[in-house]
């Protein structure tokens, strides 16, 4: 079984990193991002789920915009554009991945 906190997964983000995976498995990967002042992602090419783990703030996707706060879900299909915005400083969100790398 694999278990890991929020506080452990931040503490596994250093050096100016702002994602890290931490579960690489064949049909998902699951890891924290925390963004500093600016969310630059770009699209990605598999289905994605974030879970709110800190913070609030604004997400956008495909031009919709909803405010957050911790304990949200958004899921954002392949391909498409979206965004953290006007987030808190201590925003964190879990990230899964799903579908095989490609």
């Amino acid at each position: 079984m694999d278990k890991l906190s929020a506080t452990a997964a931040l503490e596994k983000l250093g050096g100016g990193e702002t994602y890290r995976r931490l579960i690489a498995q064949a049909d998902f990967d699951v890891g924290m991002y925390r963004p500093v002042k600016e969310d630059d992602q770009t699209p990605h090419r598999r289905d994605e789920i974030y879970i709110v783990a800190a913070g609030t703030g604004d997400f956008v996707c495909a031009g919709e915009c909803s405010e957050f706060a911790s304990g949200d879900i958004f899921f954002v299909p392949a391909g498409i554009e979206h965004r953290f915005q006007n987030f808190s400083q201590y925003f964190a969100t879990w990230v899964v991945f799903m579908g095989a790398r490609r």
